[in-house]
């Protein structure tokens, strides 16, 4: 294997590795944003009842 080609691979490998990086944390986010409408549909619905 040349060292061209080791290259492109472990320059594949990273940019796979930063790409699964960045759907773990948008799924964090959007799983917190998703809590945060909750608490206050939860809180508003409180407050109307009252």
């Amino acid at each position: 294997m040349t060292r061209t080609t080791r290259s492109l691979i472990a320059l594949g490998l990273t940019i796979a590795a930063g790409l699964i990086t960045l759907a773990a944390a948008g799924c964090q986010t959007v799983q917190g944003v998703g809590k945060d409408i909750q608490y206050v549909g939860e809180k508003s619905e409180e407050a109307i009842t009252k």
